[in-house]
C-alpha cells in the first residue's frame, strides 16, 4: 500500500476518537464531601439555553446522584427561553419523584424562565429568582407547523391544566400560571414574588440557601412535609459534563445551520471529485450533527427544502449557462430557506442575520466564481487537438507536381505537414493562416499580417 493510499484512511482514523469522545462522558466532578455529618450538603446545577433531551438527561442523572449522596438540596440555576415539551415533562417527573428537594433558581440578572422554564418553576419544591430576571410566556408552540383552532385549544387547555396542577401542589398562584399559558403573560422577579408566583427573591446562592433553610416542602414518599436544611451548607457545583455541554452547544440554531451548510458543501465536493474522502467525511459528520440538533429545534422542513433547491439551482448554473437566472433563483431560495428554517414564533430559535447573510453571500459568490471561471475557460482558444490549429500560421512547403501555383498544397504548421486547400492560388513559401480543419485536410487563407507562430 502506497503512502497516498495510507493517507486516504487518515480522516476516518481521526473520526474514531471524536466518536468515542461523543459516546463516552466522563463523570462529573464530585467535589469534597463534608467530614462532619451535621453540615448540610447542596448540589448546584447550571443550565443555560433551550431545554431538550440533554437537559432532561443532565437533571435526571444529577437527581439520582444527589439521592445516592444523601444531599440535602439540589439547586438548578436556570436561564432558558423554553424548549421541548417531552423533555420538560420528563424533568418535571424527575423533580416530583425526587427524594431530595429541588430549588429552581432563575439567575443571574437578565436570565429568564420562559415557556418550559415556567413549568419547571411551578413544579420545583422552591421557586426563586434573582433581581432583574423574568418568568412567563408559557403558551405552547407546535414545532411541526400551525395547528387548527380545535387542536390548538386542546393543547393550550392541556398545558394550562398541567401547569395549574403543578402550581396548586406547591401552593403558588394557580391563576397566574394558567394565564402564562393562555395569554403568555410574563412578570419580573419582584412582581412574581408579590403575586405568589415564586417563593423567594435572592441576590445570590448564599442568600438563596438562607431563604430555603427551614422551609417545609412536600417530598415524594414522605407523608409529612420535610424541612429543608441549607443554611451554611457546603456547595458542590455539578455542571454538565463536556459531552452534555457540547451537545447543548450544537443545538444552537446558528450552529445547527452552519453544520447543515457544511454537510451540503462537503457532499458536493465529494461527489464532484470522488476519492477526495476528506470532504465526504466532514460533510457526513456535519449532516449527522445537524440532524441531531434538528431533533431539539422547531424545524420548518419547507425551509430545508428551499435550501436544498437553492443549492441545486446554483449547481445547475455551473452546468447550464442561464446568464445568471439560475444563480439568482438559487440565491433567493437559499435566503428564504435560511429565514424559514426555524419557527420564529418559538423564542430564541430564530437564525441571526449575522450568520445567514454571510453564508448566503459566500455561497453565491463561490458558485458565481465557478460559473465565471467556466465561461472564461469556454471562451479561451483551444490549445490541444486539431481544433488548436485554427488561427495558427503555416508555410506552404510543397505543391502538387511541382506546379508554381495551386489550390491544394502541403502546409507546415507546428512542425507537422498537413494537406491544405484554399479558395485562392497558393505558392511555395507563402505564409497562410488556418481557418478550418476537416480530418487531415485544413483550409487556409492568405495571411493578412504577421503571426506569432511559424510553421517553418
Amino acid at each position: 500500500m502506497g503512502i497516498r493510499d495510507r493517507l486516504r484512511f487518515l480522516p476516518s482514523l481521526l473520526c474514531l476518537p471524536v466518536a468515542a469522545l461523543l459516546l463516552i462522558a466522563p463523570p462529573a466532578f464530585d467535589g469534597d464531601l463534608p467530614e462532619a455529618s451535621g453540615v448540610p450538603l447542596v448540589h448546584v446545577l447550571y443550565w443555560e439555553g433551550a431545554i431538550g433531551p440533554i437537559t432532561a438527561e443532565y437533571l435526571g442523572d444529577e437527581l439520582v446522584h444527589a439521592a445516592d449522596s444523601r444531599c440535602d438540596l439540589v439547586v438548578l440555576v436556570l436561564d432558558t427561553p423554553g424548549g421541548l415539551d417531552n423533555s420538560m415533562r420528563v424533568m418535571i417527573q424527575d423533580i416530583l419523584a425526587s427524594p431530595v428537594p429541588v430549588a429552581v433558581y432563575v439567575a443571574p440578572g437578565g436570565a429568564r424562565a420562559a415557556s418550559a422554564g415556567a413549568f419547571l418553576m411551578a413544579a420545583s419544591h422552591v421557586a426563586a429568582m434573582a433581581p432583574a430576571t423574568n418568568i412567563g410566556a408559557a403558551h405552547p408552540v407546535n414545532m411541526g407547523g400551525k395547528l387548527d383552532e380545535t387542536m390548538s385549544a386542546k393543547v393550550t387547555n392541556d398545558a394550562a391544566a398541567y401547569i395549574g396542577g403543578l402550581a396548586e401542589s406547591r401552593g403558588r398562584n394557580v391563576e397566574w400560571y394558567r394565564a402564562a399559558v393562555r395569554q403568555s403573560v410574563s412578570a419580573p422577579a419582584d412582581s412574581a414574588l408579590a403575586v405568589g408566583v415564586i417563593d423567594c427573591l435572592a441576590e445570590d446562592l448564599d442568600a438563596l440557601l438562607e431563604a430555603c433553610d427551614g422551609r417545609l416542602v412536600a417530598i415524594s414518599g414522605e407523608d409529612d412535609p420535610v424541612a429543608v436544611r441549607s443554611a451554611g451548607a457546603i456547595q458542590i457545583e455539578r455542571r454538565p459534563s463536556w459531552r452534555q455541554d457540547f451537545l447543548r452547544r450544537i443545538t444552537d440554531p446558528n450552529v445547527a445551520y452552519i453544520f447543515l451548510m457544511l454537510g451540503i458543501y462537503g457532499l458536493f465536493f465529494e461527489l464532484s471529485r470522488p476519492g477526495a474522502i476528506l470532504p465526504g467525511v466532514v460533510g457526513a459528520i456535519s449532516l449527522l450533527l445537524a440532524m441531531l440538533a434538528f431533533q431539539s429545534l422547531p424545524v420548518n422542513y419547507v425551509g430545508v427544502l428551499l435550501i436544498l433547491v437553492g443549492m441545486v439551482l446554483l449547481l445547475l448554473e455551473i452546468k447550464i449557462v442561464s446568464y445568471g437566472s439560475l444563480a439568482l433563483g438559487g440565491v433567493v431560495a437559499l435566503l428564504l430557506g435560511s429565514l424559514l428554517l426555524f419557527d420564529r414564533a418559538v423564542p430564541a430559535v430564530a437564525l441571526s442575520l449575522k450568520v445567514v447573510l454571510p453564508v448566503v453571500l459566500v455561497s453565491a459568490a463561490f458558485f458565481l466564481l465557478l460559473v465565471g471561471l467556466g465561461l472564461k475557460a469556454q471562451a479561451r482558444r483551444k490549445v490541444t487537438g486539431v481544433d488548436a490549429l485554427i488561427g495558427e500560421i503555416g508555410e506552404i512547403v510543397r505543391l502538387p507536381a511541382d506546379a508554381d501555383e495551386a489550390y491544394e498544397a502541403t502546409v507546415a504548421v507546428f512542425g507537422e505537414l498537413w494537406q491544405c486547400r484554399s479558395e485562392e492560388l497558393l505558392r511555395r513559401g507563402q505564409r497562410v493562416v488556418v481557418t478550418a480543419c476537416d480530418g487531415r485536410m485544413v483550409t487556409v487563407a492568405q495571411q493578412s499580417g504577421s503571426g506569432e507562430h511559424s510553421g517553418g
